[in-house]
């Protein structure tokens, strides 16, 4: 009689001990999605503020108020906040700062990256390549203020150079952040490649010439700055004059280059559409390309005015942004998938074609035809 009573209210005690471990669990992986999903979003708004650092990065060099700081670094004319600043020290001002609370912020993501992911997680590693790049970044707009290559008429190969550099690094940089941004944002943080090798190669070579578009782009907006032209016909003229600075000169590099990369957009939104995979990527990039040529027309007919430099560039870095992250899913899959999808999908008509051909035979049907 004892035995009968312990034994239910020992059941009914395993089941409330149980009930409560369950709860613990269910309480862990509801806090552990809530900060999965508010890493993602902190990395989203990292990706988007830095956008903003470098369009007004833009402005500076486009108003020539580069030197608006003097050959002081990171002191503002020797002060640490300016007391009395002109317009041009203002907006030089605005940029270091800003820059330096976007150092605070990838700081912030690379310390909750490594303590929100496990080891082997992609985001890791792109969150430690976005502090590398920005440490870079911040270097060199740094030695370009010491070497004092940053004044308007300053037209030195030495800030070409510079110029090359930074916007590549730039480029770089954002799209470190963005695929960390997207792989917080997927369940499984671990990917593998999935093309074949000419594929790979095809891809990287395409974000390659992309980038080469931007830096160009960064050359004609400098020369566009430094030596305005005042009608279309003398834009014209400037570019092809032996006697013109290089810069003007180098300016016809930009639509030509614009021209090979745009061929790589257009086979990646081929690929996406012949593969019926990821078809949102279409539009997006479609119209995003367009935009980009018809505001570069735009730009050389209107002689390439501050508004439309900052604009053009603004959305050259959404297209940017855009063409990393299609790349990204074309060439990576999550791991759990460990048979590249090529692969995959051969072994499933093989696989497909061996059960009807099984089948056949069953049936007395002899050879399949």
């Amino acid at each position: 009689m004892v035995m009968q009573r312990i034994a239910p209210a020992a059941n009914a005690s395993q089941e409330l001990i149980g009930t409560c471990a369950a709860n613990r669990d269910a309480a862990r992986g509801s806090s552990s999605e809530t900060g999965r999903v508010s890493l993602a979003r902190f990395a989203w708004f990292v990706v988007a503020y830095n956008v903003v650092v470098i369009v007004w990065g833009a402005y500076v060099r486009a108003t020539g108020s580069g030197a608006g700081c003097g050959s002081h670094w990171p002191l503002c004319n020797g002060e640490f906040v300016p007391t009395a600043p002109q317009t041009q020290t203002a907006i030089e001002f605005t940029h270091r700062v800003t820059s330096g609370v976007s150092l605070v912020l990838v700081a912030i993501l690379l310390i909750w990256c490594w303590r929100r992911t496990a080891k082997g997680d992609w985001p890791r590693y792109s969150a430690v390549a976005a502090a590398v790049l920005l440490f870079n970044e911040a270097l060199l707009g740094a030695l370009l203020v010491m070497v004092d290559h940053l004044g308007g008429l300053d037209r030195s190969a030495t800030r070409v150079l510079f110029l090359c550099l930074h916007f590549g690094n730039t480029l770089l940089l954002l799209a470190t952040l963005a695929l960390t941004a997207k792989w917080l944002s997927a369940r499984d943080r671990s990917f593998v490649v999935v093309l074949r090798p000419y594929q790979t190669i095809a891809t990287g070579l395409g974000l390659v010439s992309v980038m080469v578009i931007g830096i160009t782009g960064s050359l004609a907006n400098l020369g566009d700055s430094m030596f305005p032209a005042d009608s279309l016909r003398h834009a014209f003229a400037q570019d092809f004059s032996s006697s013109s600075h290089i810069l003007l000169r180098l300016r016809v590099l930009h639509p030509i280059a614009a021209i090979i990369g745009s061929i790589y957009v257009l086979w990646l939104v081929h690929t996406f559409w012949r593969k019926r995979k990821h078809l949102e990527w279409v539009p997006l990039l479609t119209i995003t390309l367009v935009g980009q040529i018809a505001l570069g027309a735009v730009s050389v007919m209107l002689l390439a005015p501050v508004w439309l430099q900052m604009t053009h560039l603004l959305v050259a870095e959404i297209f940017w942004i855009l063409l990393v992250l299609a790349s990204a899913d074309q060439l990576f899959a999550n791991h759990h998938s460990n048979v590249p999808l090529f692969r995959m999908e051969s072994t499933t008509a093989s696989w497909s074609r061996d059960f009807q051909t099984a089948n056949h035979i069953s049936r007395g049907g002899g050879q399949p035809l």
